[in-house]
């Protein structure tokens, strides 16, 4: 059975996917997993770049000042990082070789049944 937790961050992610898919992006792949790490979404941007996306989503109603952005620690961006680098180096078949790939993050912020999206790109 899904804890709220994990329930608020599966919303996050299929928010995230119908956010990126208006902005005419392809979703790739979802919950990519490995024991070396995890990639939220797996998408192409519009100009043919590989995106991996870190979907970061928080209640509004969580710890005074605590923002999403402040859950992307030091070390889940080089786990996040790495697994990047892992994925492009296997799957170069999803690449354009003129574009290459880049990590976004996405920070939701639920306030009243409704998402405040920041779209970070190239973090």
């Amino acid at each position: 059975m899904p804890t709220k937790r994990s329930a608020l961050g599966k919303e996050g992610e299929d928010f995230a996917c119908e956010y990126l898919t208006k902005k005419g992006y392809e979703i790739l792949e979802r919950n990519f997993r490995k024991p070396w790490g995890e990639l939220d979404i797996v998408a192409r941007a519009p100009d043919r770049t590989l995106v991996f996306v870190e979907v970061k989503t928080m209640r509004d109603s969580g710890p005074e000042g605590l923002k999403p952005e402040d859950q992307m620690s030091p070390a889940k961006r080089k786990k996040f990082t790495r697994t990047a680098m892992l994925y492009a180096g296997s799957h170069e078949n999803f690449m354009d070789d003129k574009k290459g790939w880049r990590m976004d993050v996405i920070t939701l912020l639920k306030r009243e049944e409704k998402f405040e999206v920041q779209h970070y790109e190239n973090i």
